[in-house]
């Protein structure tokens, strides 16, 4: 479960503490965030539903990205500094000793790959971490990380956040397989329903309660409005039949598709309400459906698979 947009901002802290009981309820155990999200008041938010719920911290999976901290120079970046400090300050919001996984919200040009390794190694051995990842990276990017990791005999990183559904695909399809297969590095996903594009409620224009109607949002409604966007919406009424022979949704259909694909180890969700989330989670049911027969029909209705020289399973 995600909480970008929600968690200290679009919902209540009560909404929160719902979404969070169903989830953990329903068998998810990963929880993500950031010191970006809401200035820090989705990390507060999280770690006091998880004091508050009194669950093992042994059962959980709790992630957070650092990148954007204050408004200093010295508080943003990956930086030996910040990495450390952004970190401390995070597991102080969250309430925690420890991360399962530390992720470096963006690349960083202005800091050397081996400062931002060396940093990432020495917090997961002062025990703040137990793994990095990285999010928004390069493939190349990637392998330079895990190259310096293994030649200074450091720790690599073992996971990239990518954004990943029906209308974004290269990333996850073409570049990352090839750093899957060859050194593990695995996709934890986000945005499957394309910021909510996919779940089907812009099929006419943009609803005046919708992500998309905010007015920090605005880049989002160019997007569904944009002759792209039009045509994009087309395709997902294309895609209602093949849903309903499955007997899911459309946002269903979107998830279980992500899902399908061997190098994604887990999807971010993120959602607003209770309802919402427990049709997300519907997906698992979906998965077992998701024949290549069926990922076939999607990709003749879509048509915009990405080119890959390699074929991995021959």
């Amino acid at each position: 479960l995600g909480t970008w947009v929600t968690f200290g901002g679009q919902i209540s802290d009560e909404v929160a503490e719902r979404l969070m009981t169903i989830a953990y309820e329903s068998g998810v155990n990963l929880f993500d965030t950031a010191e970006v999200y809401a200035a820090g008041k989705a990390e507060v938010i999280l770690g006091s539903i998880i004091k508050k719920k009194g669950w093992r911290r042994s059962s959980l999976v709790i992630t957070t990205k650092l990148y954007w901290g204050g408004k200093a120079e010295t508080e943003r970046g990956l930086s030996r500094k910040h990495i450390i400090e952004g970190l401390k300050g995070s597991l102080q919001r969250l309430q925690l000793e420890y991360v399962d996984v530390v992720f470096a919200n963006r690349p960083d040009s202005n800091t050397p790959m081996e400062e931002i390794v060396r940093a990432m190694t020495h917090v997961i051995n002062q025990g703040m971490a137990m793994y990095w990842g990285t999010s928004r990276w390069s493939a190349m990017e990637i392998m330079e990380a895990y190259s310096v990791a293994r030649q200074f005999n450091m720790i690599p990183p073992v996971c990239e956040q990518a954004e990943y559904h029906l209308f974004q695909r290269e990333k996850v399809e073409v570049q990352l397989p090839e750093l899957y297969h060859k050194i593990g590095v695995g996709a934890m996903t986000w945005s499957p329903l394309a910021c909510g594009i996919i779940s089907g409620k812009y099929g006419n224009g943009v609803p005046e309660s919708s992500r998309a109607s905010l007015k920090c949002y605005q880049w989002l409604k160019e997007r569904i409005i944009s002759e792209e966007g039009r045509k994009q919406q087309n395709k997902l009424k294309d895609l209602l039949p093949v849903a309903e022979r499955l007997g899911c949704t459309l946002p269903q259909l979107a998830v279980a598709w992500c899902l399908r694909n061997e190098g994604v180890s887990s999807v971010l969700l993120g959602s607003s309400t209770p309802e919402q989330l427990i049709e997300n989670l519907g997906a698992i049911q979906v998965l077992p459906k998701m024949t290549s027969h069926v990922v076939n029909e999607i990709d003749n209705i879509l048509r915009n698979k990405p080119y890959s020289k390699k074929d991995y399973r021959s």
